[in-house]
């Protein structure tokens, strides 16, 4: 006959509960594995609109690039195959070579004064009060939210001949011979009005971006580089240009894009001209398919440019990676 005390047992004789790390592999209950599908799952209604809308018109451009196609065929109804003949017409056209080689310096001028200019108002933007920075970002964003042809359109009428308000401010200023002065009469001139076109509605991309990405520098490393003695000029090189160099790349690889194809700012302004000086190549392409009515060969042109401009990315890809790999072993050592 055993007598209740009221104590606690021995902890020897305490009844043993398994816990749920001590059961048995056969009682433990197995996580429920994720579903493998459910990312592609998920990324399905983005590939199909791709697919859709820049997949298909793409596969029939290419099957128009293989046909010799114009008004005639079109009334006739008629499909008329000619093989790679649009493309070895192209290729040892020397037009062609001189628009590429125009195109790929209008995009490298271009793409260097719109990052140069927009890491300067991007860096403006975190040094100005709240207010001031309130003004400038709202006037960057206006810039930016303007649409092409208006754009286009504004730029024509302050470089108007007879009536601009360029032209007006620079005689205005002393410079007699500017007062009708034709700046779509010559290459360079008409070069430097859709430059100023693409970065006035460039800029503000970048800089908003960049002042984003300075927002994220903790104010701690600015006040060590301080204490050791670092200037704007080494402070920028050390703490803030680290920070913001994958922001800078990746912003650099998107505009050398929408330079390289940048369309309705080059034939709004004067069509290519004067004398097809102006054309790049999404232009060039237009004219000889659309202007001339060689669907064919036009449409050859923008395939050999989606070429061109695969092949300068992955060009630049290349660079980027190299860069970083350098990067990375000089962090290790």
């Amino acid at each position: 006959m055993s007598v209740h005390t009221g104590k606690a047992p021995p902890e020897d004789k305490v009844p043993f509960k398994p816990t749920g790390s001590e059961l048995a592999p056969s009682e433990v209950r197995p996580e429920k594995p994720p579903r493998a599908g459910l990312p592609y799952l998920l990324m399905l209604p983005a590939l199909a609109a791709t697919a859709i809308f820049l997949g298909y018109p793409l596969v029939q451009n290419g099957i128009l690039s293989f046909q010799n196609l114009n008004m005639t065929q079109l009334i006739q109804h008629v499909t008329e195959w000619n093989g790679v003949s649009n493309y070895t017409d192209t290729l040892t056209n020397e037009q062609f070579w001189r628009v590429v080689l125009r195109s790929m310096i209008f995009t490298a001028v271009n793409v260097v004064a719109i990052m140069v200019g927009g890491t300067l108002v991007g860096l403006l933007l975190a040094r100005l009060g709240s207010k001031m920075r309130l003004l400038l970002s709202i006037g960057l964003v206006l810039a930016w939210a303007m649409p092409i042809i208006a754009a286009t359109t504004v730029y024509q009428w302050l470089f108007a001949q007879r009536f601009g308000v360029v032209n007006w401010v620079l005689a205005k200023l002393g410079f007699e011979g500017m007062a009708d002065y034709n700046w779509t009469g010559s290459q360079f001139s008409t070069f430097f009005v859709i430059g100023l076109l693409l970065t006035w509605t460039s800029i503000p991309f970048v800089a908003i971006n960049l002042y984003a990405a300075t927002t994220t520098i903790s104010r701690e490393l600015y006040e060590a580089a301080a204490l050791d003695g670092a200037g704007a000029w080494k402070s920028f090189k050390h703490v803030t240009f680290p920070f913001l160099k994958p922001f800078l790349l990746v912003a650099t690889f998107l505009e050398v894009i929408w330079i390289f194809k940048a369309f309705p700012h080059v034939f709004a302004v004067n069509e290519g001209g004067p004398d097809r000086l102006t054309e790049t190549l999404p232009v060039y392409a237009f004219v000889e398919g659309v202007g001339n009515q060689h669907y064919g060969a036009g449409a050859a042109i923008s395939m050999l440019t989606i070429l061109i401009l695969l092949a300068l990315m992955a060009y630049y890809l290349r660079i980027v990676l190299r860069q970083e790999d350098a990067d990375e072993e000089g962090e290790t050592r």
